[in-house]
């Protein structure tokens, strides 16, 4: 049942981004092979390391690392030495895709970028994930999503008004790159299928992290003003942000004319949907201020759970604001079977986010733990007909 089975893919990633979307195509059933160095990728040594409480002087296993590979093997190979370039290279070539996240023409240097494979291998669909694309006068800089948070305008709007710069608090930079990846990836799969052709795909992060950011550029478009920071509330709609409670906070979004009213209704305060400076969602975002005044004055005497159930009885869009373990232990998320135990290569066991995505009802779990590094060079290699010494053929 998996969509992707038979599809091979080579990552030459490291950390997020292009690890991300490895996994990605991996949860969806490709062959997943992950090149790492002998050191392995930089991702292995962030904490938290679970250690195997039956082996607790062993080394522990980066649940970091878990979260971004499962279902992937590993090979190790150093593209240091010329044996091993030749082991990558026959590996890109068995492969139909390959993805890699270093800087511009770092692997086309060591024979293994797109117009070096593409001219033996025409239908190869290879993905360039970099900090600002592959071409253009900041090909060459580094970046992490910090930075592109920074200058994709992301840390500009996040925050609360005249507060200092912050960052969105999961790394959406990487992470939706990797996403583009991996729909570009499948994409170009299909018309490779089609027609014999493959694509070098370029993935820039700093074009995602502007794609998604479609709100924000079509407002400064628009208007020809930059967004601001505005907490949780929202530019063009309101009651629609987080809101104090006589008990703690809660996030409630009455997004358009009839939700309002119930919210109105839900208060007892007809005086609210009568006062003309919230007539219409224009003049509620316009007065937002005012209003978030006067709504929070009214649930000052109430708790969160009376507000969230008064809300959620009229249809009014309403969450507490939870933390990971509360989210996490939500009957939602174990309904839809989002969280499944994990081994890891050192026998730990742990839990870990699997894919969201269902597809006819099924679902897409774990089928191999995440790898320990160099796990499967010695099989890979077996396979293209190479012995353990990575680029030594194999005897017959």
């Amino acid at each position: 049942m998996l969509p992707l089975s038979g599809i091979r893919v080579v990552e030459f990633g490291q950390v997020a981004a292009g690890p991300f979307c490895g996994m990605l195509l991996a949860d969806m059933g490709a062959d997943v092979i992950k090149v790492e160095s002998p050191e392995g990728d930089g991702l292995r040594a962030w904490p938290p390391h679970t250690k195997n409480p039956a082996a607790p002087d062993a080394p522990g296993f980066s649940e970091n690392f878990a979260s971004v590979n499962r279902n992937k093997r590993s090979v190790v190979l150093d593209l240091r030495d010329a044996p091993a370039r030749a082991a990558a290279r026959r590996l890109a070539l068995s492969a139909d895709v390959v993805l890699e996240n270093f800087r511009p023409g770092v692997l086309a240097k060591l024979g293994l970028g797109y117009e070096a494979l593409a001219k033996e291998k025409p239908a190869l669909v290879y993905c360039s994930i970099s900090a600002f694309g592959q071409a253009g006068p900041r090909a060459q800089e580094g970046g992490f999503d910090l930075t592109i948070q920074a200058i994709g305008g992301v840390m500009s709007v996040t925050g609360e008004p005249g507060g200092r710069p912050v960052k969105c608090g999961v790394p959406l930079s990487d992470f939706s790159a990797g996403l583009y990846a991996a729909f570009a990836i499948v994409s170009a799969l299909r018309k490779a299928g089609r027609d014999g052709l493959g694509q070098h795909i370029d993935v820039a992060m700093l074009g995602a992290t502007l794609g998604i950011a479609a709100l924000q550029t079509s407002e400064y478009f628009g208007t020809g003003r930059d967004p601001v920071k505005l907490g949780s509330a929202h530019p063009r709609n309101a009651p629609y942000q987080a809101f104090r409670a006589g008990d703690g906070d809660f996030a409630m979004a009455a997004g358009n004319d009839r939700l309002w009213l119930a919210v109105c209704d839900a208060l007892g305060r007809a005086d609210l949907a009568a006062d003309p400076r919230f007539a219409t969602t224009a003049l509620r975002a316009k007065n937002q201020e005012a209003l978030r005044d006067l709504l929070e004055a009214e649930f000052a005497g109430r708790t969160v759970a009376d507000l969230l159930s008064l809300f959620a009885a009229r249809g009014v869009p309403c969450a507490p604001i939870n933390t990971y373990s509360q989210v996490l232990a939500d009957p939602q998320v174990a309904d839809m079977g989002w969280v499944r135990p994990l081994e890891l290569p050192n026998g730990a066991h742990t839990l870990t986010f699997v894919s969201p995505l269902r597809m006819s009802r099924e679902t897409f779990g774990v089928y191999r733990r995440p790898p320990a590094l160099g796990e499967h060079t010695a099989e890979v290699l077996a396979e293209l007909g190479l012995a353990p010494e990575a680029g030594r053929e194999a005897d017959a």
